[in-house]
């Protein structure tokens, strides 16, 4: 998969895969902020606009990308404010050329304002509903987000890649085994939480705001189960008190439609720690295909390997900070 890239898919063969669906498109492609997979945005004859998803192939199974259409169609028809796909003649998950594709409405807004108290907790009441929407069933196709999956198998892949330069590759593997380590430690200390359906990806660049209708959840390509608080805590921000501060505006309207579970909190810093080290893997899976050298040009330097070194043992020290607490500590 690393080797694969989107060559093929020329202009010709989107204009193509749109057009057997009835969409002549009357406006250049534009190229969104995507690399795992490739989005454009255009406007069609009527002057409607849609995004267009091609999805990176051999990265989901067809039973997984139709279980995330399922559950994004489960949440617009609960009135939760998410980005479904269009169907066409009963179906979600389009084909071209041996590419797997899904057409999106385009919606409008600007990026939440994680500064905004008002906003927070008017998603802190989404995020709620859409919970309370994804514990009425479990996924049968999409992983788990887990020790294993985002931290055994990344440090793995990181080690075997053989990217770092050779001066570097010693002291930034030692800290990350001791970083892997100290999220293991802590992962299986931690309560048991329940595993829900998530977003999965909840972070402030894939909710919009939207003046007088409030946010819009868009991107729900990396939904998977996971424990609630994966789609809370990249909402939280800044010093320590604001963040706290953040928590509990965002609780207060989360819980006005499912519980959370207050022992989740401690495991904010690990799942920060194998967001980390899963997307330092997945840039070095993801090297081959053209559009990363070009869109990460820092990445594979010295200079980038030497920032990793001393994030990660930031990082450690905070897995040795009491977690966040709804409570004032001292």
């Amino acid at each position: 998969m690393s080797e694969f890239h989107f060559a093929r898919l020329t202009p010709e063969l989107i204009l193509d895969a749109l057009e057997s669906q009835g969409i002549r498109v009357d406006s250049g492609l534009l190229p969104l902020n995507s690399y795992e997979n490739r989005v454009y945005q255009l406007m069609d004859e009527d002057r409607k606009r849609y995004v267009v998803k091609f999805y990176r192939p051999e990265r989901w199974s067809d039973e997984a990308i139709l279980e995330e259409h399922a559950f994004t169609q489960q949440l617009l028809d609960a009135e939760v404010p998410v980005v479904a796909p269009l169907s066409f003649d009963g179906q979600t998950l389009l084909h071209a050329e041996g590419y797997r594709l899904a057409v999106f409405p385009s919606v409008g807004g600007r990026h939440l304002e994680v500064d905004n108290l008002d906003q927070l907790e008017w998603v802190g009441r989404f995020v709620g509903r859409l919970h309370m929407v994804s514990r009425k069933q479990a996924f049968a196709h999409r992983p788990t987000l887990d020790l294993e999956s985002f931290g055994v198998q990344s440090v793995a892949y990181l080690k075997q890649a053989q990217m770092l330069p050779e001066g570097l590759s010693e002291p930034f593997f030692a800290v990350l085994d001791h970083l892997l380590a100290a999220v293991e430690q802590q992962w299986q200390s931690a309560a048991a939480p329940d595993l829900i359906r998530l977003h999965g990806d909840c972070h402030p660049g894939n909710i919009l705001w939207r003046e007088g209708d409030g946010p819009q959840f868009v991107d729900l390509d990396d939904a998977r189960t996971g424990p609630a608080v994966q789609d809370l805590w990249m909402l939280l921000s800044g010093e320590r008190s604001e963040r706290i501060m953040q928590l509990e505006l965002i609780l207060e309207g989360y819980e006005q439609f499912v519980t959370f579970d207050n022992k989740e909190l401690a495991l904010i810093e690990p799942l920060r720690a194998l967001r980390q080290i899963h997307y330092m893997a997945w840039l070095a899976r993801r090297w081959q295909d053209p559009a990363f050298p070009q869109a990460f040009p820092w990445f594979n330097s010295n200079k980038y390997w030497e920032g990793q070194i001393l994030a990660c043992k930031e990082q450690l020290a905070s897995l040795q900070e009491p977690p966040l607490s709804l409570q004032p500590w001292l």
